[in-house]
């Protein structure tokens, strides 16, 4: 790209960055309700919170700092609490997906724990059924919209990703309290291995005989002490069932879970990922650690299982990692692994995706280039809800979209350097 053509390019400015096609893959539903409708929603079922304004949440629960993961998760008994009824869940969706659009992220994987969910009378099918529906609501206004029908604009499209949990007590919800009860005698490894199997099978039943838009098995919760192993047997059946696999590894453990994920649990993307450089988390002292995680790195880079980075909640749950610029997404970028800029919570991280975007751009000096591959990975590693050649089209539409958006920002013609894969929309490898 010649210095005459870059002068051409715009600026990367907060303003383009909310212009252009996003999307967010690693965002969970329980972790980005509006905090006025968990106010709300409280006050409607006499659930106590620590307190009943917006800023004192954000000072008491939803705070900037946070002193481990799990301390980052109390913020969720909260947000669970209310979202245990159809209605709440829809509507948590619904404004969710219209948070995203407002912003211009028009292709999103909300992500949930059902069984969090269910109890009294509260199915598995009942609960994504009501997260579908306000997803849905929301998708079919945006499209209605004569700009969208007339092209001018992407079509706000979405699959549901549903997360087992790695661990759970009987406090986490009225399913697993009786699951818990019920098997008295067994480990407690295998309860959560019993838990995450009947996940797996009850997730392929609503997409085969329901239809509801699950794309996606993922793995959450408490990461150190409760290995991916657990779920093999899960994971196994999802796979075998032709559902995409993403799995929560590297967020607060070592390059060894990520193995675990991609070797033992099929993974297609990792969610954080954030100590795949990290050697002093290897266990093993026979390891050759410099050589494991080169190996490991090499292994993800040509295989493009895509990392979902989320920079606001690494910050907020690592307290080592002080500054953005330390943060592993650098070692990504040098080794141009496949990535794509995620939320992780909304809320709880008070952030969105626009401001994720712009805080990589300014640590890591990203060009417009690596701005454009590391937004359309986002749309090409989904696991968008609909057959190869569907998607392919969705994703040249993005593309086409990006583009225009560019060039509405543009000092003059988009440099050739910069468009040259604009023909190129090869979703598996590219």
């Amino acid at each position: 790209m010649t210095a005459s053509d870059s002068d051409n390019l715009p600026a990367i400015t907060e303003d383009l960055i909310r212009a252009l096609p996003k999307t967010d893959l690693h965002v969970h539903l329980d972790g980005s309700i509006r905090i006025a409708t968990l106010i709300e929603l409280a006050r409607e079922q006499g659930i106590v919170l620590p307190s009943t304004t917006e800023s004192g949440l954000r000072e008491t629960v939803f705070r900037d700092k946070y002193a481990s993961l799990v301390e980052y998760l109390e913020g969720f008994k909260y947000t669970c609490a209310v979202l245990q009824t159809p209605e709440a869940l829809e509507r948590a969706a619904y404004e969710l997906a219209w948070d995203n659009i407002e912003e211009g992220v028009y292709y999103i994987e909300p992500r949930f724990a059902p069984q969090l969910h269910m109890g009294q009378g509260r199915t598995f099918i009942a609960v994504v059924q009501a997260v579908n529906s306000g997803l849905r609501r929301a998708r079919d206004e945006w499209n209605a919209r004569t700009e969208v029908a007339q092209g001018l604009r992407p079509r706000f499209e979405y699959g549901i990703i549903v997360c087992a949990m790695r661990m759970f007590t009987r406090g986490f919800s009225e399913y697993f309290r009786q699951l818990i009860d019920v098997h008295t005698h067994a480990p407690a490894e295998d309860v959560y291995a019993m838990a995450s199997l009947e996940l797996a099978r009850a997730t392929v039943q609503a997409v085969r005989e329901y239809g509801v838009p699950i794309v996606g098995f993922d793995l959450a919760g408490r990461e150190d002490g409760y290995p991916a192993s657990n779920h093999v047997q899960a994971y196994e059946f999802i796979h075998k069932s032709f559902l995409k696999k993403t799995v929560h590894a590297g967020e607060a453990y070592g390059p060894e879970s990520i193995f675990q994920a991609i070797t033992d649990l099929h993974a297609d993307r990792i969610g954080h990922g954030y100590h795949l450089f990290s050697p002093w988390l290897i266990e093993d002292p026979t390891t050759d650690k410099r050589r494991y995680i080169q190996e490991l790195a090499e292994y993800i880079a040509d295989r493009r299982i895509t990392i979902e980075v989320c920079i606001t909640s690494n910050l907020q749950t690592n307290p080592n990692l002080k500054i953005i610029e330390h943060h592993a997404f650098r070692d990504m970028l040098a080794g141009r692994l496949s990535c794509t800029f995620c939320t992780d919570n909304r809320t709880v991280s008070q952030t969105t995706v626009t401001r994720e975007i712009l805080l990589a751009v300014k640590a890591f000096h990203l060009t417009q280039r690596d701005l454009r591959h590391y937004i359309i990975y986002g749309f090409k590693r989904s696991f968008f809800p609909a057959g190869y050649l569907e998607k392919r089209n969705y994703v040249r539409h993005i593309i086409d979209h990006y583009d225009s958006v560019l060039q509405r920002f543009a000092a003059g013609p988009l440099p050739s350097a910069l468009t040259a894969d604009r023909d190129v929309v090869e979703i598996a490898t590219h």
